[in-house]
């Protein structure tokens, strides 16, 4: 029979303190504040686009909402955002993919890593006017670089129209905050690969190509496609830049929604923005899931 360990001062045995009445108290004076904030800001809201999707102008109940998202205009707002977010997604995962790289391969505590790492916290959070704002003054019709262009080497940015105003400009200004998104995202995958793998190639005598065909990027795979999922999403559910870029018309979904809640054209409609609405919660949240899914499987490797 083994005799039981005791621990603490002259053998005797000192259970460790539970949570008691006074600490659930106070756990729950902490939390209660910021699930009242979400519960305003994210589920109220959410439950009255979920009610008005299913809801006509009369307020009954009806699918015609939802089935006007599969024909017309509205179907191709919906493809044009899913093109720009997968594309912008794309973009910004594999040049922040490159950066990250680079980063990684240098001295963990160097200064390239500091000011990029810095850098990239604060370009990723850098959207909506001043963004736009940036752009239009640098490239826009009357920007610093288009001038110069025109001045110094008569080449015009905008001989082929107003590229900048529409869905290549909002690529160009998307891929702008997904790179560094993508920075801070995939960064502490790429730190995550232990020496100990290359090394065991290494001695096998194995190349860099076969470190990175069997091992190092079967490891990241998972990351990577999470990120570029997480960009995705980013993508998609953006609205502030493309609204301050785009004066008119609706070429996304966002810039549509803000016509039928903002508008005068479209009074009696709020409700086919809402089933809009609807439809982007339902994007991204297929987006977001795949991404959890992706980030359990390479926590895996974490261990």
């Amino acid at each position: 029979m083994v005799a039981p360990v005791t621990t603490g001062v002259g053998g005797a045995d000192r259970a460790s303190p539970g949570p008691g009445p006074g600490r659930s108290w106070l756990a729950w004076l902490v939390v209660v504040p910021f699930l009242a904030y979400v519960g305003t800001f994210l589920v109220y809201p959410t439950a009255l686009v979920l009610a008005g999707s299913f809801q006509g102008s009369d307020g009954s109940f009806t699918l015609d909402n939802l089935a006007d998202l599969t024909r017309g205009v509205y179907l191709q707002a919906f493809l044009r955002s899913v093109e720009l977010s997968a594309i912008t997604a794309l973009l910004g995962a594999v040049l922040g993919a490159l950066l990250s790289w680079a980063v990684a391969a240098g001295e963990p505590e160097g200064p390239l890593r500091r000011v990029v790492v810095a850098g990239a916290g604060v370009l990723a959070q850098f959207g909506g006017v001043p963004l736009a704002f940036a752009f239009l003054a640098t490239i826009g019709f009357q920007g610093f670089v288009t001038q110069f262009l025109r001045d110094s080497f008569g080449v015009d940015l905008f001989a082929t129209g107003a590229w900048l105003f529409e869905l290549p400009g909002l690529t160009l200004v998307y891929t702008f905050f997904q790179i560094p998104l993508m920075v801070i995202v995939f960064l502490p995958a790429l730190d995550g690969l232990r020496p100990q793998w290359r090394e065991a190639v290494d001695s096998l005598g194995g190349s860099s190509w076969t470190y990175w065909r069997h091992v190092g990027g079967p490891i990241l795979l998972p990351a990577f496609l999470g990120a570029a999922l997480l960009l995705f999403a980013n993508a998609f559910s953006a609205y502030a830049t493309a609204a301050a870029l785009v004066s008119q018309g609706s070429p996304i979904v966002p810039l549509q929604i803000r016509g039928f809640l903002t508008g005068e054209v479209l009074l009696g409609q709020e409700n086919l923005g809402k089933a809009l609405g609807l439809g982007m919660v339902v994007v991204v949240g297929v987006a977001m899931g795949l991404y959890a899914l992706l980030q359990r499987r390479f926590a895996r490797w974490q261990r």
